[in-house]
This record gives structure tokens, C-alpha cells and sequence, in this order.
């Protein structure tokens, strides 16, 4: 008996004898048998094997839209055309070979797009792979001499970096040009390397150099301990030739250094013993012109330029006699004294402005013509008052008050 299907599975049929069918276009075509089960089973059977190929053909679908290799596109396309020949599945087949075939037909704008998009990111990458190499090349071309090494080898590190990352993970240089950037970059790697070596050794002798140097300045310091504080000086000539010799290398420098301030400490050491016992020494007269500054002090309330300039000279004598004081208090003391020799020149000024000859002439001369005029403008005023004239009384009061201040200017 055969068990009609269109309703429950429009694809396929199974026969008495068990033998499945699948329709295609008006006829139909056995895919195979399924024994001892029944026939829902059986359909069931091939239309599992038709969801496998549909589910192929939907994963390639999605590949595609992904951006998958074109060729890997090609081959599963001609595979599942294989498959797709005379499928022992259950459904509709046809709909599936429409869709491969769509998928054939865009193999040829896939395989263009990518390669467009693989030429593309060709000359980025030959783009990027240049610019490597002219930032190798630029640093090659610095001159040597004005390198901060340091920096300039962490640079050409991190761009050797950069060029083996993008070798790694980036897209695959044609053979002739990556070798051509490749010689460009090597070369301006290897004349960096030649300029630090060189430029090494020449610091090496210019720092073995200013060691020699430093190294007989510092047993010439050494030298002058014997002399103690009588050798300051010639040490301070040896710390400028120090200054002149150049850098030996830090662990010299500073070993070398530590030597020579040593030497310079022993001097300065035995000055300032010298100076201790000075000051000791200068006590006393410390004392005694903190007296005789109380004494001078005095004299910043006299106005008297005659006895400030008298008691200021018994006061810079006895000064002179007493003699030195300790290192730290001649300045203060020194200051205060400034200050009272500063009141008394200003007293010899001040009488000097008033009584200088030329000054005084013209005073005298003014003051007479002023004195003239204070007697004409007195008779003046006398006749005004004597005639009643208010005006003229007015203006010849005025004008008489004015010469009177401008004569008791004149005598102050």
C-alpha cells in the first residue's frame, strides 16, 4: 500500500515496498530505502539528510557575507554542487541549487572585491614598512656628535620592534620589495651602530683624558696639606683647572672628586683653626669698640658740625688703635660706625651748601635788590594808606608780604 504524503510532507512520498521518494519539477526520484520503520520514520529520515544540506549551504551563505577567502567560497560551492547532483534527502532540493548557484555567481565579484581590498592593504603595509625604514634612515643621518644616544638606541629598538610585529601580523610583502626595504633598514641600523661605536670610543679617550688630568690634580692637592691654610691658594688655582679638565665618567668622577675635596678639606681645616684662634684672640677688641660705639653714637645728636667732626676724629683714631675684631662682627660694627661718619658729612655738607661762595654771592645780591624793593613798596604802601586809595593799599601789602618771605628764605 503506498501512503500518500502531500499534506504532511509535500517533498517526498515512501513506497509500500518502503522505498523513499522526493518530487522534483513534475516527476520524482527515489533516494533510498529505510527498513524495518515505518514510513514517517523513513521521510523523516531523508528530510534530517535534506536539513543537513540546507544548513551547509546556509553556513556558506553566512561565510560569504562574513568576507570568507574567495577560493575557500569556490571550492565549497563546487562541493555542495556535487552533493546537491542527486541528494538522497527530502525536500526542496531545487530551492537549495538556486541558492548555490547564487552563491557561484558572486565567487567573481568576491574574488575581485578581495583582491582589491588584499592590493590595498599591500600598499598600506608597503606604506607602513617605508615609513620604518625613513625613521631609521633619519636617524641615521643626525650628526653623531649631537646624539643623545641613549634615546636615539631605545628608538632604533622600537622600530625594529614595530617591523617584526608587522612582518608577523601583517599582510605578506612582495619577496623584491620586502628585500629592498629590508637592505634600506639594515643599512641605516648598521651606520647607527657604527656612529655609537665610534662616538663610544671617543668618549672613552676623552673621559681616560680628563682622569689623567683630575687624577694629578688630585695628588698635587694632596700635596699641598703640608702647607695648610698657606696652600688655599694654589688650591683654588688646581679647583679651575678642575673645572677646565672635562668629564672622566661618573665612577670616576665622583671617586676622583671625593679625593680632591678631601685634600681641600685639610687646608680649609687648618684656616679655619687659624681663624678660631683669631677670633679668640679679637675678643677683646670686640669689647672694647662696642664702648667706643656707644661713645660715637652719641654724637648723631649733635648738630655742631665743628665738635662732631672733632669727637668723630678722636673717635676714628682710638678705633684704628684698638684693632681687629672677630670675622663675624666686623661687618655690624663697621655699619654702626658708618653710620655716625655719615651724619657728620652730612653736617660738613649741608654747611658747605649754605656757605659756598657762589651761592652766597648771589644771595647777598638778591637779598639787597629784595631789601630795595621792600623800602620802595613800604613808601608805596605809606602814600596809599595816606590817600585812601583801598586798592593800591591792597596791592602793595601784597606784593610787600611776598619779598618779606622771599628774604627770610634767603637768610635761612
Amino acid at each position: 500500500m503506498t501512503v500518500a504524503t502531500d499534506d504532511q510532507a509535500p517533498w517526498g512520498r515512501v513506497d509500500d515496498d518502503g522505498t523513499v521518494y522526493v518530487r522534483e519539477g513534475d516527476g520524482e526520484r527515489a533516494v533510498g530505502q529505510y527498513p524495518d520503520a515505518t514510513p514517517a520514520e523513513a521521510l523523516a529520515y531523508y528530510e534530517r539528510k535534506y536539513t543537513e544540506l540546507n544548513g551547509q549551504v546556509t553556513l556558506l551563505e553566512q561565510r560569504v557575507k562574513r568576507g570568507a577567502s574567495a577560493s575557500d567560497v569556490a571550492k565549497t560551492v563546487a562541493h555542495l554542487k556535487q552533493l546537491l547532483v542527486e541528494p538522497s534527502a527530502v525536500g526542496d532540493v531545487a530551492a537549495l541549487r538556486t541558492r548555490v548557484d547564487a552563491l557561484d555567481s558572486t565567487v567573481g565579484e568576491l574574488t575581485e572585491k578581495q583582491s582589491a581590498e588584499a592590493q590595498e592593504a599591500l600598499a598600506e603595509a608597503v606604506a607602513y614598512r617605508t615609513s620604518l625604514v625613513v625613521e631609521a634612515e633619519t636617524l641615521a643621518a643626525q650628526d653623531p656628535a649631537r646624539v643623545q644616544w641613549k634615546q636615539v638606541t631605545a628608538s632604533v629598538d622600537d622600530i625594529f620592534a614595530r617591523w617584526q610585529k608587522h612582518q608577523s601580523e601583517g599582510p605578506r610583502i612582495p619577496k623584491g620589495e620586502g628585500n629592498d626595504l629590508w637592505k634600506r633598514f639594515r643599512a641605516a641600523r648598521s651606520t647607527i651602530d657604527q656612529h655609537r661605536k665610534a662616538f663610544y670610543a671617543d668618549l672613552d679617550a676623552t673621559h681616560r683624558e680628563a682622569r689623567q688630568r683630575k687624577q694629578a690634580l688630585v695628588e698635587a692637592a694632596d700635596g699641598l696639606a703640608a702647607k695648610g691654610a698657606d696652600g688655599i691658594p694654589e688650591y683654588r688655582r688646581l679647583l679651575d683647572d678642575w673645572k677646565r679638565a672635562g668629564r672622566a665618567g661618573k665612577k670616576y668622577d665622583d671617586a676622583l672628586w671625593a679625593r680632591f675635596k678631601r685634600a681641600g678639606d685639610v687646608l680649609y681645616a687648618a684656616k679655619g683653626e687659624i681663624v678660631a684662634q683669631d677670633d679668640a684672640e679679637y675678643q677683646g677688641n670686640l669689647t672694647l669698640k662696642l664702648e667706643l660705639l656707644d661713645e660715637a653714637e652719641k654724637i648723631l645728636a649733635n648738630d655742631d658740625r665743628v665738635s662732631a667732626r672733632e669727637a668723630l676724629t678722636t673717635i676714628q683714631l682710638r678705633w684704628d688703635e684698638i684693632g681687629r675684631v672677630p670675622r663675624d662682627q666686623v661687618r655690624p660694627v663697621e655699619d654702626r660706625l658708618r653710620k655716625v661718619e655719615s651724619h657728620v658729612r652730612q653736617l660738613d655738607e649741608t654747611h658747605w651748601e649754605k656757605n659756598n661762595p657762589e651761592r652766597k654771592a648771589r644771595s647777598e645780591g638778591l637779598a639787597s635788590q629784595l631789601q630795595d624793593a621792600i623800602t620802595k613798596l613800604e613808601d608805596e604802601l605809606a602814600a596809599a594808606e595816606a590817600g585812601g586809595d583801598a586798592r593800591k593799599v591792597k596791592d602793595a601789602r601784597e606784593a610787600l608780604d611776598a619779598r618779606r618771605v622771599w628774604l627770610d628764605a634767603l637768610g635761612s
